[in-house]
């Protein structure tokens, strides 16, 4: 009966626990954590990526005029042009650079102390945007540029990892969503803050730059009142205490014993926790393909042409007959339309999937790229089909949304375990922002050589990415990071031990110890 009464109680205990927290795994630390983390970092990175089209303008004007004061010459138009070029693109150069970074820094201060540490970048990069202009100098803005550069580039790798170490393996893809989503808000408020009431002036765009470090100063004074990564606290720092403690918190619960268990798991899977290098990576025949398949999916996040459509965008709804003047407004509907695809994907992720969702959003994209081309070709065949180009760019922009916008991030977290994670994140980093820098580079060339045919190579690019995800990868709803890396040990061609196989491995070596361990103490004994 006492035994009875003890066992009713404990369930009590769990009940009680579990009604603090929200449905399916949800607590108020987690929604924290994500919400924060992602305003300091993910909306950052978008913010810079929009910003800086509203004052192209007025930039230009002020290198020229700051020119003209130290030569006494106006600049050429070639090198305004270059000048202009290089500020833009250069950011990217800083992304990759920030990508290098990432696997030292998240071993020695961890998820979180990175990305407190990233917010002095931001921090730094606003100050320098901000104030080129009173201090007369154009070289503050290009360095500022890379520097805020540098910020995105260890954001898009440390949060990511920081959000998929603390969920619950039954949210894990809806709250890593969130990244994607705080993207998607960064770059429609870099778009309405450009418009011309606002800030979109030419005696206002450089407060456009210095609102960068309000994000980052939001961060920096409440991710420090938030636990670090348990997994990082208990398999890296051995700090069972503090990673039991940090789960409590996440989780809103007391008993973290099953979860604890989950994260030991993982631990016997790999024997040790010793953190690789990217070398060493790449030499790991157990995790060959899930460094193709995470390259592979990064890649096509970026060379999936979304790039060409804003290029396009403008065109198309001039030759619609639309007012110039309201064009800036009706393309405020394509930065409306990425935040509420990417809250759908964020709410249907754990239903559905990852994978349906990745094959589908690049197959999908490849299909209205295919529409988009006939259109834009036959669009001086009848006044209504401007419409059908604007609304295939609205379905381009809602597949990639849906999938290929947000999944890449969560996947680089998911396929990896512990050992390898931060060494993955800066390949995948690398990659992606390679890719960026080679968008920016290569699309004008292709642009000119192909014309409004440009978008049947990004078509073929997405087709090729969604063939090439459907014969590769599984499936990681709800499954444990040790039961994805399993998944791919039959196309890795290496043995994979049973959970049974690694508990028996685990419990003969923790006999061979004792047994040393009590030899020792006879011999000890037979001594004295």
């Amino acid at each position: 009966m006492e035994q009875a009464e003890k066992t009713n109680n404990l369930e009590n205990e769990d009940v009680t626990d579990g009604s603090k927290s929200t449905n399916k795994g949800w607590t108020c630390r987690l929604v924290v954590a994500s919400l924060f983390g992602a305003f300091g970092s993910s909306y950052l990175y978008g913010y810079n990526l929009s910003v800086v089209n509203a004052p192209t303008m007025y930039v230009k004007e002020f290198y020229n005029k700051t020119w003209n004061d130290r030569y006494g010459q106006p600049m050429e138009a070639a090198s305004l042009t270059l000048m202009w070029s290089v500020t833009v693109s250069i950011f990217a150069i800083g992304g990759l650079v920030g990508a290098i970074m990432v696997s030292p820094l998240v071993k020695l201060l961890g998820r979180k102390g990175t990305l407190l540490l990233n917010n002095i970048f931001a921090i730094v990069a606003s100050l320098m945007l901000a104030l080129g202009e009173v201090a007369g100098s154009f070289e503050m803005l290009i360095l500022g540029r890379f520097v805020i550069g540098v910020d995105a580039g260890i954001a898009l790798s440390a949060l990511p990892m920081y959000l998929g170490e603390i969920s619950p393996k039954q949210i894990r893809g809806a709250l890593g969503q969130i990244h994607s989503i705080f993207i998607c808000v960064g770059v429609f408020t870099g778009q309405v803050m450009g418009l011309p009431e606002l800030l979109g002036q030419e005696s206002r765009w450089n407060y456009m730059f210095g609102i960068i470090m309000v994000p980052a100063l939001v961060q920096l004074l409440t991710l420090p009142f938030l636990p670090e990564s348990p997994r990082y606290l208990l398999l890296e720092k051995q700090d069972a205490a503090g990673a039991e403690k940090a789960l409590q918190a996440f989780l809103n619960k007391k008993d973290v014993s099953k979860e604890l268990e989950e994260v030991q798991e993982e631990y016997r899977a790999q024997h040790s926790i010793h953190l690789v290098s990217m070398i060493e990576l790449f030499k790991t025949p157990s995790v060959r393909w899930q460094i193709i398949t995470a390259s592979v999916t990064m890649g096509c996040y970026q060379l999936c042409g979304l790039n060409a459509i804003w290029f396009y965008t403008n065109n198309i709804l001039k030759e619609a007959g639309m007012d110039s003047n309201q064009i800036p407004y009706i393309t405020l509907s394509t930065g409306g339309t990425e935040i509420l695809v990417a809250v759908v994907s964020g709410t249907i992720i754990e239903h559905v999937g990852r994978r349906p969702l990745l094959i589908g959003g690049f197959g999908a994209m490849a299909v209205f790229y295919g529409l988009l081309t006939i259109f834009l070709n036959l669009q001086t065949k009848a006044y209504w089909l401007p419409y059908l180009s604007f609304g295939s760019i609205m379905g381009v922009i809602t597949s990639f949304c849906i999938g290929p916008g947000g999944i890449p991030f969560i996947l680089t977290g998911e396929l990896f375990e512990q050992s390898y994670r931060p060494a993955a994140f800066m390949i995948v980093g690398i990659v992606n922002w390679l890719s960026n820098f080679a968008v920016g580079l290569l699309f004008p060339f292709i642009q000119e050589a192909f014309g409004t045919f440009c978008f049947m190579v990004f078509a073929v690019t997405c087709l090729a990415g969604a063939i090439f995800l459907y014969f590769v990868l599984p499936e990681t709803k709800g499954k444990t990071f040790a039961e994805i890396s399993q998944s791919f040990s039959k196309i890795n061609r290496v043995a994979v031990s049973t959970k049974k196989e690694k508990m028996e491995c685990v419990a003969a070596k923790e006999k061979v110890e004792n047994s040393d361990t009590e030899n020792g103490q006879d011999n000890d004994i037979t001594e004295m």
